[in-house]
């Protein structure tokens, strides 16, 4: 295979998870203890941002809060699984 057509997979550590929610929403507090476990674990950055400060993401994403991005891309919304969020990382297994 070309060396252009093969892909790199990014390490975890070059990876940034954003979490997209609310103040006050109970499935954001949830999300949040997840993103930052499982980026704890991986050494991905994460970083939050809040839909009610941004016009933008509030009409992308107001009915999915909490929405999860990883580089930029939706990977998830309402309920974080971590095991589908270590592996879209690139960290299969928990380390144990």
């Amino acid at each position: 295979m070309s060396p252009l057509l093969r892909r790199t997979r990014k390490k975890p550590a070059d990876r940034t998870v954003t979490l997209i929610g609310k103040p006050g929403c109970h499935l954001c507090e949830d999300a949040r203890e997840v993103v930052s476990a499982v980026c704890a674990e991986t050494g991905a950055r994460w970083v939050e941002k809040d839909i009610t400060a941004d016009e933008e993401l509030h009409r992308a994403y107001w009915e999915q809060i909490p929405v999860v991005l990883v580089d930029g891309e939706q990977h998830t919304f309402w309920r974080v699984d971590p095991e589908r969020l270590r592996k879209a990382l690139g960290a299969d297994a928990k380390p144990g």
